[in-house]
């Protein structure tokens, strides 16, 4: 069961402490309430010449934040007082650093509410530090490969955009931004997962996906997707965007074939 929301002291992330891109070594922020466990992944990651922050849960996050721009944050699904995943998710409503996962928890939908909410990648204990150092360097040279921002500034934000963006029923999806707003301006947060399927769909509108098509669309490099979780991702994002979930007008299901999307897309 999730846990509860995490207190006050995770009221605001302080916004402008990430950004991907920083000058080299890259830094790294370990949130794990293991003493044993931020040591080892202290060490291993220093050896492999990353500068590192170590806290031990909300509070600290917030104070490490403030104090250096990082690069990745590397957090445990299972903290004592918070939930991990909370943070995480909550993390990436304001930011776009990258977030590696840690699970004791081998349960498939542990993994999948990982990717799908928050993670960018994630490990399942126990793992050797070889691969860690090589999961964190994989996600980091693949924000670097796309030119993502780890945070937009508020002024980027409201500013008009010039991007390529994709108009359907009361929805913009801008493909620059990676953002999904109504035409009023309202943006809607969508998780990672959630948004590379929305734009698969609505770059092709009128064409028949199987889920097989989809998740090998939709996955992310370095990471596993499971089946299952294209059916969740695509509940998710009726409840998000369709104004009536249950009888859908963008997403539509052809049983046993797959999805499509179906209302007209207009190019702005």
């Amino acid at each position: 069961m999730m846990a509860s929301p995490p207190t006050a002291a995770l009221a605001e992330f302080p916004a402008g402490a990430l950004s991907l891109g920083a000058t080299p070594p890259p830094r790294v922020l370990v949130v794990d309430d293991d003493a044993d466990m931020r040591q080892m992944l202290d060490d291993a990651l220093h050896r492999s010449g990353f500068e590192v922050d170590c806290v031990d849960g909300a509070a600290q996050m917030r104070e490490a934040m403030a104090r250096h721009r990082h690069d990745l944050v590397l957090m445990d699904l299972r903290l004592r007082n918070e939930d991990g995943l909370v943070l995480a998710h909550r993390l990436r409503q304001v930011s776009r650093v990258p977030i590696v996962m840690i699970s004791g928890s081998s349960d498939e939908t542990d993994r999948v509410l990982l990717l799908e909410l928050a993670a960018d990648d994630f490990l399942i204990k126990p793992f050797g530090m070889r691969e860690l150092v090589a999961r964190v360097r994989a996600v980091l040279r693949r924000y670097e490969q796309a030119g993502a921002p780890a945070v937009a500034a508020p002024a980027q934000v409201q500013a008009p955009s010039s991007s390529p963006r994709l108009a359907f029923g009361d929805w913009v999806l801008d493909l620059g931004r990676r953002e999904l707003r109504s035409r009023a301006g309202v943006l809607c947060a969508l998780t990672q997962g959630e948004y590379r399927l929305l734009e698969t769909l609505a770059r092709q509108p009128q064409r028949l996906w199987s889920r097989d098509e989809l998740l090998e669309q939709t996955r992310s490099a370095d990471t596993e997707v499971y089946d299952r979780s294209i059916d969740v991702l695509i509940l998710r994002l009726r409840r998000k965007i369709e104004p009536n979930p249950r009888h859908p007008q963008f997403i539509c299901t052809e049983r046993g074939l797959g999805y499509l999307f179906q209302a007209p897309v207009t190019l702005l």
